[in-house]
């Protein structure tokens, strides 16, 4: 009488049926998050959404089909007066911040445009990067580059979760909230954000809010912007979430410099002025030409930045050989000096800025221009924002001296 076999079930057949039972239940956990965040998606979008979370490819930025996401516009501060161009990567920034804040205070993912528009003022080469005898000053020939060339994405979104706009996810959340019409997409304008973040309000369970900011700019949107303690990401938290080319490249920088010092000398663009009705110049920042002259620079740092030091210097004057006589001094250097890093990653002057920036942040005693904190050192006294246009100071004030 043959002996009846009994297959024994093996390890690795347990752990197969495990897999398919987990698998199983977080399709139906997917389809229960939908149907409770969206309030009740029908069948088809649910269907939608759910096949792109399971089965795309994506990156290290895991978005679900429960979030929620904020859309400002394609472009920053566009709509609005800065369409036709487009401010600096300051004024850029801070818009994008408050941006950013108000996807942080509504628990929702933030529609970052793919592109920022690069402003052809402030897009010049300048001296750092040309020889002694050039007389022309080159432009990078480029109006916009990509975000992602300046920003790490995946890790902003540690902080606040961020998709781009030319993203597959932001092709599927787009679709499927123009067909759920009322129920998925809210276009609001005139509303704030206590407003939007009111649970009880219809907004809340929205899949998709289409913001129209302030034709200003964006960073109108944040009104409370100059108390400091009410703003919930700091300035430096853009400046430290730069694409990882330009961190490394900065920290290669950092370490051939050692132990050194900074100066952001804020000169080009500044520099402007105007005519009043009796034909006499006027500029927004009477002492700004003055005191970031290298003489007037000496007098102001020499207290905090002894001789011999290594000085990092970060500028946007045009003219060549401008602060050489630093070199008396100080053991100057610029960015200019590590093209070897520089030249292979920097296509515009935001990247060269950005880790300009970076450089200046970690060094040991920075001077900025212009005061934005009461503790920063600065080259001058002039107020950043300033109103009023008045005559030129170009020599020292009484009681003061210029450093010999």
């Amino acid at each position: 009488m043959g002996k009846t076999h009994r297959l024994k079930a093996t390890p690795g057949s347990k752990r197969l049926v495990l897999l398919c039972i987990v698998a199983v239940a977080m399709l139906l956990l997917l389809t229960s998050v939908i149907s409770l965040s969206t309030g009740g998606l029908s069948l088809p979008y649910r269907k939608n959404l759910i096949g792109y979370f399971v089965g795309s490819t994506r990156s290290k930025r895991q978005h679900s089909s429960s979030d929620k996401y904020l859309y400002w516009g394609n472009r920053i501060d566009c709509p609005g007066k800065n369409c036709a161009t487009c401010a600096g990567l300051g004024h850029q920034e801070s818009s994008l911040r408050c941006a950013l804040e108000e996807a942080m205070l509504l628990n929702r993912t933030f529609v970052m445009p793919s592109r920022m528009c690069i402003n052809p003022i402030h897009n010049k080469k300048g001296i750092l990067n040309r020889s002694e005898n050039e007389t022309t000053e080159e432009s990078w020939e480029v109006s916009s580059c990509a975000m992602e060339s300046l920003y790490d994405i995946d890790l902003i979104s540690e902080t606040i979760p961020v998709i781009l706009d030319d993203s597959e996810t932001w092709h599927i959340v787009l679709s499927t909230s123009m067909k759920l019409g009322e129920r998925g997409i809210a276009h609001v304008y005139g509303a704030n954000r206590h407003e939007l973040n009111d649970s009880s309000s219809h907004f809340a369970n929205l899949l998709l809010i289409n913001r129209t900011a302030s034709p200003l700019a964006w960073f109108v949107e944040c009104k409370d912007r100059s108390n400091r303690s009410s703003v919930m990401l700091p300035y430096s938290f853009l400046p430290n979430m730069a694409a990882s080319s330009l961190r490394n490249a900065a920290e290669k920088i950092k370490a051939q410099l050692g132990d050194y010092d900074a100066i952001h000398v804020r000169r080009g663009d500044k520099l402007k002025t105007r005519k009043d009705r009796f034909r006499v110049e006027r500029s927004q920042f009477p002492h700004l030409d003055r005191d970031t002259r290298p003489e007037f620079i000496i007098g102001r740092i020499q207290k905090q930045i002894p001789p011999g030091r290594t000085l990092f210097i970060a500028s946007n004057e045009r003219t060549p050989g401008f602060f050489s006589p630093l070199a008396i001094r100080y053991k100057v250097a610029y960015s200019s000096n590590f093209s070897e890093i520089l030249d292979p990653i920097i296509k515009n002057n935001y990247q060269l800025f950005m880790v300009e920036r970076l450089i200046m942040m970690g060094a040991k005693t920075f001077f900025k221009t212009f005061r934005e904190y009461e503790t920063d050192l600065t080259l001058t006294d002039d107020p950043k924002k300033n109103k009023n246009w008045e005559i030129p100071v170009y020599t020292m004030e009484d009681g003061k001296e210029v450093a010999s």
